[in-house]
């Protein structure tokens, strides 16, 4: 016979559970909104232990986080874009000019072999670099919409560490594994970041995959072991022109993001680089329509 004891005994049981898991639940809204306060929308946070509606607005979240997160990435591009035709074409009315009146002054004989020949030169170089500079900025506005396909992954991976026999490679990548993407622009991209980790004297590649069902999408992690990125550098990777390297144009990370978000994915640098590895890029991808 059950007495009231075991009866009071059984609720605070019950009591108590619930409490260490509204307990759980607030740790978890906290979590989150603290992540929104300072625009950060990487956050994954675990769905065990919860109740099955519990669990689906997890889910939910998570992926909310993944669309609002992507979503900013795609409006900054967008930014950049719409800046760099605005620079582009002021850029270049200013700069034909002076290019033109300085070449031609350099082809004059009274100019020739003077002491002003230095100067209009200095004149003319620098106006040509410009120029230059203008052209890196077309290419941020000028990308041609992806022609999507399926691309065997392995195979592609296979091709470009080819190219590059003397790094390390290692990969862990599924032989039958299907991506949806333009087939140029991923390889562009994919050329791009290990042309990064050789500047950045790197001497291994790890390329491994993650297939993430419910998003239907496939996380490609380019990791290697080249020079770490400096804490401080880390928010200004992806801005154009952005660049620590003396001869480099900073347009390389940027055009690739934008790569990677035409095709309807994403390129961003991983918080925790892989085991072994100073730097992790993820590139998101579709998979196989």
């Amino acid at each position: 016979m059950i007495t009231w004891g075991i009866i009071i005994g059984v609720v605070i049981l019950l009591v108590g559970a619930i409490v260490r898991h509204q307990r759980k639940l607030r740790l978890r809204a906290h979590i989150m909104q603290e992540a929104i306060r300072n625009q950060d929308f990487t956050f994954r946070l675990p769905t065990h232990g919860m109740f099955f509606g519990e669990r689906a607005m997890q889910e939910t979240m998570n992926q909310l986080g993944e669309s609002i997160r992507q979503q900013m990435n795609k409006n900054e591009v967008e930014s950049w874009e719409r800046l760099t035709r605005v620079l582009t074409h002021e850029m270049m009315n200013a700069t034909a000019p002076i290019t033109s009146i300085s070449q031609s002054l350099l082809n004059r004989d009274d100019v020739k072999g003077t002491p002003l020949e230095d100067g209009v030169r200095a004149i003319y170089e620098t106006s040509q670099h410009m120029s230059n500079f203008v052209v890196n900025y077309r290419k941020m506005s000028e990308l041609e919409k992806p022609t999507m396909s399926n691309i065997h992954l392995h195979a592609m991976i296979d091709d470009i560490s080819n190219a590059y026999p003397l790094l390390t490679w290692e990969k862990e990548i599924a032989e039958d594994l299907m991506v949806h993407a333009d087939a140029g622009m991923l390889r562009q991209v994919l050329m791009n970041l290990v042309k990064n980790a050789i500047e950045a004297d790197a001497k291994k590649m790890v390329i491994q995959t993650e297939r993430k069902e419910r998003s239907d999408s496939t996380l490609l992690y380019i990791s290697n072991d080249g020079a770490p990125i400096l804490a401080e550098n880390r928010q200004s990777l992806f801005v154009p022109f952005f660049t620590t390297k003396r001869s480099g144009s900073g347009i390389g990370l940027s055009l690739s993001r934008r790569m990677m978000i035409q095709q309807g994915g994403l390129l961003e640098l991983a918080d925790t680089p892989h085991s072994g590895c100073h730097v992790t890029f993820i590139l998101s991808l579709q998979n196989r329509s």
